[in-house]
């Protein structure tokens, strides 16, 4: 028998790093387990159908949908295995259809395909499969991006046009009888040469023109890809989206008035032409990607604002799109309910390269390390959200994930426990070593911010935050202990011979410049806004105030609660919202009983 004798030193690290496993809800302050049930967001759903899809196509399933003399495709067996596992996972009916058939699209199956009978669109086919009813686009909400709307405005503007006489140069009541209605209209030069094609690109210039206005005017930056996929989807409910188009326009048989929609709305939301999948670089037409989608939308059903906010980040898998939509491809470290970008990205990539999971699992640590502001953040949110995926459906996609983030938490948890333990020993207080940890948080993070945002406008840019604490302008008890209600900043941005120096950030210097009052810092305010957004949702990782917690109690110099207690008040930044305290007491108490037995 081999007796060991760890040192108290190892005895203490090893206690606390598995105490801060044990259950990884407790590395965040978000409602992680509340997530595994739909509630509030289901980018749960978003990581168990990329499991689904992954492994059929894997094991040699097809994507094709086809207009087949027959009741039923062998794709929908596929679709139907994924809905199902998307309403387990907290989706309901149209937000289950929604994510299926984006994640399908993407994933290789076309959007529409067919004659009058047997007739197969992507949108309808998971509608009907998840047992949704139809909906208009009007009723179809946005993401919530500070407020939200629905298609209403584009839906609105397009009716408007139509009744005006704006959409076509045909007046209908010049058509014949018998020729409307029917193939003298439907396949000729009439339908296909003039109506659709004008109304596609009126309709589509309108419609998506409507949805930026409708943003702007409700206070809301304009989402350029929100509004060209929701203008689309209104004039595709009216016009025959499988109509042929001009031949100047596209290849007979291969293009539709669902491109003419999809070339329109990009132009007129000012998107790139091409876009490319984070990671494996495929490239992707936007034409063709918008229109698609928006096809998509405008047969899927009634998804709720959650339901488009995960269509949100299942698109936030193009390079840059974040500006346009989604939050969890950003350098910024989404909270916990908006990752899902990663894993429509490790679908497409395990796919390209054969299932190949280190292959995959390396690509998206070196890809997603680069490309944000806290790279040991955005690991370890990543690894947690995968392992509650894992919870409802594993799979390839959550087990790559894992494999790519494992490392980098284990390092993260390990840094933390033996600077705690060394520093507790020296005879620094948990108060200073949380409070350094924090510190050091916020350095790294202005760092970061200075060195992306340099490299995407090509001269130094400089970030520095002089002042960030709670309650900047309210009274409220809440407001005045956590950050992320009310924060009170000062932030000075360097770009090449330019300073700007912003104090009170956010409560004054924001609301002066989206009032047209602040021309002299307007340019300085998105670099900034940059690094104090990653600040304010800092208590996605709870780490800097978990782990210490953890080895004071090991330690036995505070008691779990004390020890949980000292390290929230201390974890300036990390602290952010409510949480961390019922965490830290959890795994300070855990911790202890560890190292005891």
């Amino acid at each position: 028998m081999i007796t060991m004798n760890p040192s108290e030193k190892s005895r203490v690290i090893s206690a606390a790093e598995m105490a801060s496993v044990s259950n990884v809800s407790n590395l965040s302050a978000d409602r992680v387990v509340a997530l595994t049930g739909g509630h509030g967001m289901v980018n749960m759903a978003i990581h168990t159908v990329a499991n689904v899809i992954t492994e059929e196509l894997l094991k040699g399933s097809s994507l094709s949908i086809e207009f087949a003399d027959v009741r039923r495709l062998p794709i929908e067996d596929l679709m139907e295995k994924a809905i199902k596992v998307a309403k387990k996972s907290g989706a309901d009916g149209a937000n289950a259809a929604l994510i299926v058939a984006c994640i399908m699209y993407l994933a290789g199956s076309k959007a529409q395909v067919g004659i009058p009978a047997g007739n197969r669109k992507l949108g309808a086919t998971a509608r009907m499969l998840a047992g949704v009813d139809r909906s208009g686009v009007a009723a179809v909400p946005t993401a919530k991006m500070n407020n939200k709307l629905s298609g209403f405005p584009a839906v609105a503007a397009i009716y408007q046009a139509m009744m005006d006489g704006k959409l076509t140069t045909i007046n209908g009541k010049n058509v014949p009888q018998f020729v409307a209605g029917g193939p003298l209209y439907g396949h000729s030069a009439l339908g296909e040469d003039i109506v659709w094609p004008e109304m596609a690109e009126n309709g589509a210039r309108i419609g998506t023109q409507a949805m930026l206005d409708a943003m702007a005017g409700a206070g809301m930056h304009p989402h350029g890809f929100t509004a060209a996929v929701l203008g689309s989807a209104a004039i595709l409910e009216i016009i025959h989206p499988d109509a042929e188009v001009p031949e100047e326009s596209g290849t007979y048989g291969r293009t539709s008035s669902v491109y003419l929609v999809g070339k329109t709305a990009v132009k007129t939301a000012g998107l790139p032409e091409k876009l490319h999948l984070k990671v494996t670089g495929e490239e992707f037409e936007t034409a063709k990607i918008v229109g698609d989608l928006g096809l998509i939308i405008k047969d899927i059903g009634g998804p709720s604002v959650i339901g488009m906010m995960a269509f949100d980040e299942i698109v936030a898998a193009f390079e840059y799109l974040e500006i346009f939509s989604g939050f969890s491809g950003s350098p910024v470290n989404a909270p916990i309910g908006h990752i899902g970008a990663y894993a429509v990205i490790g679908m497409k990539a395990l796919l390209q390269n054969n299932g190949d999971m280190d292959k995959v699992a390396k690509m998206i640590a070196k890809e997603r390390e680069s490309c944000t502001v806290d790279p040991e953040v955005a690991m370890l949110c990543i690894n947690l959200i995968s392992r509650k995926a894992n919870e409802l459906h594993s799979g390839p996609v959550t087990n790559m994930l894992i494999e790519a983030t494992e490392p980098a938490r284990a390092k993260a948890l390990h840094v933390r426990a033996e600077y705690a333990y060394d520093q507790l020993s020296a005879g620094k207080t948990l108060e200073e070593i949380v409070r350094t940890l924090d510190d050091q948080r916020v350095a790294k993070v202005e760092q970061n911010s200075g060195n992306i945002l340099s490299a995407v406008h090509g001269t130094e840019i400089k970030i520095k935050v002089s002042k960030i604490t709670n309650g900047a302008r309210r009274t409220a008890k809440l407001s005045k202990k956590y950050l992320a209600f009310d924060p009170l900043v000062d932030v000075t941005v360097t770009m090449g011979d330019k300073t700007a120096v912003m104090n009170n950030f956010v409560h004054q210097v924001i609301p002066e410049v989206s009032k047209g009052e602040r021309e002299d810092v307007a340019w300085a305010v998105p670099l900034a806004a940059v690094a104090i957004n990653e600040l304010v949702l800092a208590s996605v990782s709870l780490l800097n105030l978990v782990v210490p917690a953890a080895v004071a109690s090991a330690m036995k110099l505070h008691e779990p609660t004390e020890a949980a207690g000292i390290a929230e008040k201390s974890a300036y930044i990390t602290a952010a919202i409510p949480g961390g305290k019922a965490a830290a007491t959890k795994v300070a108490k855990l911790a202890l009983e560890i190292v005891e037995y």
